[in-house]
């Protein structure tokens, strides 16, 4: 595809503020004239992330074709359409995608954005279109009802979690749960009435919850991941645990911070490996070396599942009669983390990895983790901008 102008550019800017997820496509001068264009890479995967439709599920041939309803949107119009998504007999089967009427809005070589709403295709021109001012138009048309409609959607369930926040908020502060590092988000999810698990789903209809206490430079959590044990050198956290743990407190243990850019006193250390495509864990023992690794692809999936929305939640910490109490004060609410930026930050050691692990007297090996935590710096750098909302705010 062509370079996008900075025309271009902003339009899909201002549509990403407003929530609106898209892939795009330029129509040659060819595959206008046939009704044909290649569905690429980056159609191929939207379609599939939105499960819209999986080439690779789809048998070559017209009696495989797949036909979807669709509307081109054309200002203050739109055009019923059709997509046809189907893959030829001939050669290697290249994904093909077409909507009908597209030349009738498109020449060659315009950008065409592709979004999937209320079960159909919405389609337009982003060449031509003036999306700026259809969004801020005073007139209604049906480009801002559908941007609208989409924003809507996708804030709804924000809008409902941050209602009940404002409520807890409002009450006043809170009395501790329990007297633990952990009880500023325990107690939060309490009040919400969500159940306390590990559970590697986000905690509220698909928003994570990540609470703090004001003040504090602590790392935050993004979430655990046990390594790929079948490419490690060391099978499970046990051999870890019996390798690099020390006796404390009854318990023989491993609690401590790995990073890229030190060994630690236990003399561990992580390394990215962008040939190989693998985070590997080091031991300054000869004997032992790697031991084990995570491949990138799999921590990616682990992060865009649990944060792909995420209330940060800041509350200020108080003791009232010996008990801690939290004032719940202040939400930043991040969306759709940048993968690209996780492999960065992992290693300017910004992200980095802790050991929970222990075996208790009766022998029993427990992991907590590994887990994955950013410094707050890294917030910003990890997500696109993000909006801040003030809970006892009138």
């Amino acid at each position: 595809m062509r370079k996008l102008t900075y025309e271009e550019q902003d339009r899909i800017k201002l549509l990403t503020k407003n929530q609106v997820s898209l892939t795009l496509i330029e129509p040659t001068e060819t595959g206008l004239k046939k009704s044909i264009m290649d569905a690429t890479g980056s159609v191929r995967s939207y379609l599939k992330s939105e499960n819209i439709h999986d080439y690779e599920l789809q048998n070559q041939g017209t009696e495989s074709k797949r036909i979807i309803s669709s509307i081109i949107h054309t200002g203050f119009k739109t055009v019923k359409s059709k997509a046809s998504l189907y893959r030829p007999s001939t050669k290697n089967g290249d994904p093909r995608i077409w909507f009908y009427g597209l030349r009738k809005v498109a020449d060659p070589n315009d950008i065409i954005a592709i979004t999937f709403y209320d079960d159909n295709f919405q389609v337009f021109n982003l060449t031509k279109l003036d999306v700026r001012e259809l969004i801020n138009s005073s007139i209604q048309n049906p480009f801002k009802d559908l941007v609208n409609a989409i924003n809507a959607t996708e804030n709804e369930v924000a809008f409902e979690l941050l209602t009940m926040l404002r409520k807890i908020a409002s009450s006043g502060p809170i009395p501790s749960m329990v007297d633990a590092d952990t009880s500023v988000g325990r107690t939060l999810e309490t009040a919400l009435g969500i159940d306390i698990n590990s559970s590697k789903q986000p905690d509220y209809k698909g928003i994570e919850l990540k609470s703090f206490r004001s003040g504090r430079t602590n790392r935050k959590n993004l979430f655990a991941q046990v390594p790929d044990w079948n490419l490690s050198k060391f099978k499970s956290s046990a051999e870890i645990l019996d390798n690099f743990g020390y006796e404390r407190d009854n318990d023989f243990k491993l609690y401590c911070t790995v990073s890229t850019i030190t060994r630690n006193s236990q003399g561990l250390n992580l390394r990215v490996d962008s040939e190989t495509k693998l985070l590997i864990e080091n031991s300054d023992k000869a004997e032992v070396g790697d031991f084990v690794v995570w491949t990138l692809d799999k921590l990616h999936k682990r992060l865009k599942l649990k944060h792909k929305e995420t209330f940060w939640v800041e509350a200020e910490s108080t003791r009232i009669n010996g008990r801690e109490h939290f004032q719940y004060k202040l939400v930043e609410h991040t969306k759709k983390p940048i993968t690209s930026q996780f492999d960065l930050l992992i290693e300017q050691g910004i992200i980095t990895l802790d050991h929970l692990i222990k075996r208790n007297a009766k022998g029993k090996v427990v992991e907590k983790g590994p887990l994955f935590k950013i410094k707050p710096r890294g917030i910003e750098l990890l997500f696109p901008p993000s909006e801040s909302y003030y809970l006892l705010d009138n």
